[in-house]
């Protein structure tokens, strides 16, 4: 082995073999993939629940149910997509529950929260630019909340599905195996969503058109 192979950095454990790890007795595995999972799966709950102080307990609950459960993982799909079902099922379980209605997507993500996803987010609401003037800013920003309103307006099984492909950036197939339900449906539903969040948008940057920012 050479020096520089022998230097080089290990590639970090795939998710299937965490969780051969796990089942094979080793904690610590698992609590890696809570670790690389945690603020994905907290962010998808806080798109579901209006009250944000069950998001912290549904993702507990989350993972205490995945962890159970780790002997069904067959491994047909990604990890992260058998986990997003059984995050999502927890959280209509908890509204369920708690007689409270969901709400996918929050109007604002705290501040400065940057990851993997920030990309889809910025597109979704407007694409600000730092750059951007203060009155382009602004006009983004207006934007930015009717898509928030447009969203909070869908109905539940509109906003899953959006959510997981807009901002998750899931592929049908992945959505399909996430929300149990056939990939023509995931199709029919993102369209539906788009059209409406389309039809709230519209009149906006028609008002927009022509105006020098």
């Amino acid at each position: 082995m050479s020096t520089e192979d022998h230097l080089a950095p290990q590639a970090p454990d795939s998710d299937s073999m965490l969780v051969q790890r796990t089942l094979a007795g080793e904690q610590r595995a698992f609590e890696l993939l809570v670790v690389r999972y945690q603020r994905r799966v907290e962010r998808l709950i806080g798109r579901m629940v209006r009250d944000t102080d069950l998001v912290e307990d549904i993702a507990q609950e989350t993972f205490i149910r995945a962890y159970r459960a780790l002997a069904q993982f067959r491994g047909d799909a990604q990890f992260y997509t058998w986990l997003y079902r059984i995050a999502v099922n927890t959280a209509k379980k908890q509204l369920l529950e708690l007689k409270r209605d969901p709400l996918v997507y929050q109007s604002q993500m705290k501040s400065g929260e940057e990851d993997e996803t920030s990309g889809n987010e910025r597109e979704l609401n407007g694409g600000v630019a730092d750059t951007e003037t203060p009155e382009a800013v602004l006009a983004s920003k207006e934007i930015a909340e009717a898509v928030n309103a447009a969203m909070d307006a869908l109905p539940e099984e509109l906003r899953n599905a959006i959510t997981l492909r807009e901002i998750e950036g899931l592929s049908y197939e992945e959505i399909a195996l996430a929300l149990d339900c056939p990939i023509g449906t995931v199709r029919s539903r993102i369209f539906r969503a788009r059209e409406a969040i389309s039809g709230r948008i519209k009149p906006l940057l028609d008002r927009q058109t022509g105006k020098r920012w």
